[in-house]
C-alpha cells in the first residue's frame, strides 16, 4: 500500500501540435540553471563576459554529442557499428524502417559517461580559444554540473527509464509503463546525491573561492558522482543484456576511471600543472 503508483505522462504541455516533453524540459531546464551559475562565477571572478558568451555553446555541444555517441559506443556498438544506416542512426535523430522510409526519434539513448567525456573535450577547445586557465573553467563548469546532471536524471524518471531492480522497500515506484513491478527509483536516488553535491559545492566555493583554478571542484565533481553512480548502480537493472554477464555493469566500469581521476584533480600536484602547459 505505500508503493508509488508511477505513470506520468511524458508530455510536460502541449500547445497545438507542438508537444514539449517532460525529459526535454528537464534536460533544459538543467543547461539554463548551469549557464546562469556559471555566468555568475565569470562576474565574480571578474572574467570577461566576451569569454563567456560561446561557453555555453561548447558545453551543449559536446554534452550531446558525448553523451549520444558514448551511449551506443558503450552500450549497444553491436547494433550501431553494423551497418552504414546505423552509424547515420547513431549520429542523426532517425530510424530507418524496413520499408526504406524513416521515422524522426529523437536521441532516444544518451550516456552520462560519454556526455562528461564530450564535455571535457569540448572545453579543453574553449580553453584553446579563449586562454584561459584550464583548471579554472573544469572548476567554474564543475560547480554548476550537479544541479544540470540532477534534472536530466529527474526526465529520466518522467520517462520511466533507468528503472531499479525488483524490491519491497516502502519507497518502491510502480512504474506502470514498465510492468507492475516495485522497483528502486535508481533515477531519484541519483537526482537527490547530485542536488546533495551541489550545495556541497556552493558551500566549498563560498568557504574558499580561492580553490577555484585549483582543480579541487574538478575533482570532486568527477569523484563524488562517479563514486555515488558506482553504489546507486547496484540499485539498478542492467541496460543491456550483455552487462549480466559481467562482474560490473557497464555504468560501474566506466565510473571506476573518472573516480581515480576525480582524486587526483582533488590532490593536485605537478601532473596537473604539467597537463596545463600541454593543453
Amino acid at each position: 500500500m505505500l508503493f508509488i503508483d508511477w505513470n506520468p505522462s511524458i508530455e510536460a504541455f502541449r500547445i497545438g501540435s507542438f508537444a514539449m516533453r517532460w525529459y526535454a524540459l528537464c534536460w533544459l531546464i538543467g543547461l539554463l540553471a548551469a549557464y546562469f551559475i556559471v555566468r555568475r562565477l565569470y562576474i565574480q571572478q571578474k572574467i570577461k563576459e566576451t569569454l563567456f558568451e560561446p561557453l555555453f555553446i561548447y558545453c551543449f555541444l559536446g554534452i550531446l554529442i558525448g553523451a549520444r555517441l558514448g551511449h551506443c559506443l558503450f552500450y549497444e556498438p553491436d547494433y550501431f557499428l553494423s551497418s552504414g544506416q546505423h552509424i547515420v542512426e547513431m549520429l542523426i535523430p532517425i530510424r530507418f524502417l524496413p520499408d526504406g522510409g524513416w521515422r524522426f526519434t529523437g536521441y532516444a539513448g544518451l550516456a552520462s559517461h560519454g556526455g562528461t567525456i564530450g564535455l571535457i573535450i569540448t572545453l579543453l577547445l574553449y580553453v584553446r580559444k579563449t586562454k584561459l586557465n584550464l583548471w579554472t573553467v573544469l572548476d567554474n563548469i564543475a560547480i554548476a554540473t550537479p544541479i544540470t546532471a540532477c534534472f536530466i536524471r529527474l526526465g529520466n524518471l518522467m520517462n520511466s527509464e533507468i528503472i531499479g531492480k525488483v524490491t519491497d522497500v516502502p519507497w518502491a515506484f510502480v512504474f506502470q509503463q514498465v510492468d507492475m513491478q516495485p522497483r528502486h527509483p535508481g533515477q531519484l536516488y541519483e537526482a537527490i546525491a547530485y542536488a546533495l553535491l551541489f550545495v556541497i559545492g556552493l558551500y566549498f566555493y563560498r568557504k574558499s573561492p580561492q580553490k577555484v583554478g585549483t582543480g579541487f571542484f574538478f575533482g570532486l565533481c568527477l569523484t563524488y558522482i562517479f563514486t555515488a553512480r558506482f553504489f546507486i548502480e547496484y540499485t539498478k537493472e542492467v541496460q543491456e543484456a550483455f552487462e549480466a554477464s559481467l562482474p560490473l555493469d557497464m555504468g560501474q566500469l566506466l565510473s571506476i576511471p573518472f573516480v581515480v581521476i576525480g582524486i587526483l584533480c582533488m590532490k593536485g600536484g605537478k601532473w596537473m600543472t604539467w597537463l596545463a602547459q600541454k593543453v
